[in-house]
């Protein structure tokens, strides 16, 4: 691994494109397909692109690279729908513009999107509005910036660091949170089959199964607000 440049949040990288957390030694996304794994994971795992529909929005606990937010407008772009996919995320250590696009580089198949949006990382903003997507990127401490939130999400993503590295962004008061700013029937989705994930997600009131994981993981969390 390599040092990070100065970044907002301290980098090393692993094969040149794959970052990882020094403060949560933890990677950004899976070391053998980050993208696959988002798919996987966050898009079927919600059952999108299925339930995607004009001013359908995502909330994301944890934006990182924006490997997701890449991922969820390519697939938006595939469905041929009219208007804007809406995508909130909530981060606390957010990554320099620099290396946000560099950790995206790592994925040739979304590089059109990526320099779409890259002029936006590099001015600092954190609201775009473009003719299909709307983002709004919210700083701070879920712990508080979720519960003071006016929205409500249609699926999120919930990907934050390992349960046992970043357990702040598992607390049950926060997976409360994130159903109380949930809509009829949303869904949520995490790469993580913790049992103490499944039993907060369960006590705020989604229903929850556990279901096939991405690659090596055998199992991986998917949650539904009941009404």
């Amino acid at each position: 691994m390599t040092q990070g440049t100065d970044p907002i949040h301290p980098l090393d990288w692993h094969d040149t494109h794959t970052p990882v957390s020094r403060r949560f030694d933890d990677p950004f996304f899976s070391l053998q397909d980050g993208l696959a794994e988002t798919q996987h994971v966050f898009l079927a795992g919600n059952d999108l692109p299925e339930r995607l529909r004009p001013g359908f929005h995502i909330a994301e606990l944890g934006f990182g690279t924006g490997l997701n937010l890449l991922a969820a407008w390519a697939m938006f772009r595939t469905t041929g729908l009219s208007g804007q996919l809406n995508f909130t995320s909530f981060e606390a250590f957010p990554m320099s513009a620099p290396d946000i696009m560099r950790a995206q580089a790592a994925f040739p198949a979304l590089a059109p999107l990526a320099a779409i949006l890259a002029p936006f990382w590099a001015k600092g903003a954190t609201r775009i509005d473009l003719p299909d997507l709307k983002v709004n990127l919210v700083y701070g401490d879920a712990r508080q910036t979720v519960p003071s939130w006016s929205g409500r999400a249609d699926a999120w993503f919930l990907d934050g660091f390992a349960p046992a590295k970043n357990p702040e962004l598992w607390e049950p008061a926060l997976l409360q949170a994130v159903h109380d700013h949930s809509a009829s029937f949303a869904t949520a989705a995490t790469y993580t089959a913790a049992g103490a994930v499944r039993r907060g997600l369960e006590a705020a009131g989604f229903v929850v199964t556990r279901v096939q994981g991405f690659g090596r993981k055998r199992h991986m969390t998917r949650a539904v607000r009941s009404e």
